[in-house]
């Protein structure tokens, strides 16, 4: 019997020096976060999109107006901020000054995806002017290159998506279909692209 008390006060201090050390992580990564010159949640970002519709290619604007930072986001330059900064975008935030066209797109297009309330993904840095950004949609996590500039404490970055490499195809054509006229163009085809540019702003 002693022998099993014993036994179970190791194991109570094992588990108690563990869960110490899991604080001391926590609150040595918030201080980091705290102290950082430049920190991701504090700034201010604008996430932009351009879609395409008819066979001409005409540009269709729209935005996510909402993201959350999950994980890292903080540095001492911008581009440690940025680098392996995780994210995950609320698609109830899409807007494109257009509720119908919201609607259309929330319903058709990423409601018939899997897993899609949320888009998430990760940033790195490569270099001073290319990184990449791991984006999940559809249950698959892909990574889109992207060219960033950094000038007056803000950070930009361009970069084109396919959506077919998320096997969204489906998707895409339950988009279309649903607006099929209003897609259709001069040339009596109705066309959406499966491609899309984006361009976020973060101002620091």
């Amino acid at each position: 019997m002693k022998n099993i008390w014993i036994v179970l006060f190791t194991i109570s201090l094992s588990i108690s020096f563990t869960a110490c050390k899991a604080d001391k992580k926590e609150t040595t990564n918030a201080n980091a976060e705290k102290n950082a010159a430049f920190i991701l949640k504090k700034a201010a970002s604008e996430i932009n999109f351009t879609a395409y519709k008819f066979t001409e290619k005409k540009g269709v604007g729209g935005q996510f107006r909402h993201v959350n930072i999950t994980s890292g986001g903080s540095g001492n330059s911008i581009r440690e901020a940025i680098h392996n900064a995780e994210f995950s975008i609320p698609v109830t935030s899409l807007f494109t000054k257009n509720a119908s066209r919201d609607s259309k797109i929330q319903k058709f297009f990423f409601g018939v995806m899997r897993d899609t309330k949320l888009l998430s993904g990760a940033l790195t840095i490569e270099n001073d002017s290319v990184g990449a950004a791991k984006i999940k949609m559809n249950g698959l996590s892909k990574t889109v290159p992207f060219k960033y500039t950094v000038v007056n404490n803000t950070f930009e970055m361009n970069a084109r998506m396919d959506v077919g490499n998320w096997n969204a195809l489906d998707a895409l054509a339950s988009l279309n279909k649903v607006c099929e006229i209003l897609h259709t163009g001069a040339d009596g085809i109705s066309k959406t692209w499966s491609d899309v540019a984006l361009n976020i702003t973060t101002k620091f």
